[in-house]
């Protein structure tokens, strides 16, 4: 049986937008409650759906979850201003990596904790079109819970008409994106180097493979003989 999807976090994965999420998260939590959130506090959170990430937060604080909507709107105006004034792009070599996986037949699908509002806008920063680039997004939006629940993956699976997790390749640069793979029950779970976490602190959460990036994917895949690189 060989891979038939490659599911992919999209910040700090496929798409570099320079933390600048985390960054804004923290900030907009911190001024919420007028205090810092500590960092090990905020890696807890990293991966997840951000309202979530943002109540999380909030009760971990110490403060009032009931203010989550309040502070969910400062976040998300702070981080379109953020894009805007620094337009992400894809890590080197991915865009090669996801043609080269889609001509040897592998489904490349896209999955976030991003609200659509957010990641639609982040792919056409890309320069990468559903059904044309990728095969399906899944955002926050369309699933009842975040990561590490596995329902973003199922999702991805769903969209792109695969039913065995035994043909799913997970991969993402967060403990919580690891989570939601194993929970999943994928057959690859991948942790890559390009975002939240390093070796050290990605290779403590249950995984089959670390990478430096998604660009190294296609590669694993050969040298496993899970699809042919003949053409």
């Amino acid at each position: 049986m060989t891979i038939r999807l490659v599911s992919l976090d999209m910040a700090g994965t496929t798409i570099d937008e320079g933390g600048v999420v985390y960054d804004v998260l923290a900030s907009s939590v911190a001024n919420a409650v007028g205090r810092p959130v500590p960092s090990e506090m905020l890696a807890a959170w990293t991966g997840t759906d951000k309202r979530e990430a943002i109540i999380g937060l909030l009760t971990d604080l110490g403060a009032d979850p009931g203010r989550a909507d309040e502070v969910f709107a400062a976040f998300s105006g702070r981080l379109d201003d953020a894009y805007a004034a620094t337009p992400a792009q894809l890590f080197p070599g991915v865009r090669k990596a996801v043609r080269r996986l889609r001509k040897r037949g592998v489904k490349v699908a896209l999955q976030t904790g991003y609200t659509r509002a957010v990641a639609e806008p982040l792919l056409v920063a890309a320069g990468w079109r559903i059904g044309e680039d990728i095969d399906a997004l899944v955002t926050a939006d369309d699933v009842t819970a975040s990561r590490p629940a596995p329902y973003l993956v199922f999702r991805t699976m769903e969209a792109t008409g695969v039913r065995s997790v035994a043909e799913v390749l997970v991969a993402g640069d967060t403990a919580n994106d690891l989570g939601a793979g194993v929970n999943a029950g994928a057959r690859y779970v991948v942790g890559v180097l390009t975002g939240a976490a390093d070796a050290a602190r990605l290779g403590r959460h249950p995984h089959t493979h670390l990478l430096p990036g998604v660009a190294d994917i296609p590669a694993l895949l050969q040298d496993a003989d899970e699809f042919s690189d003949e053409g």
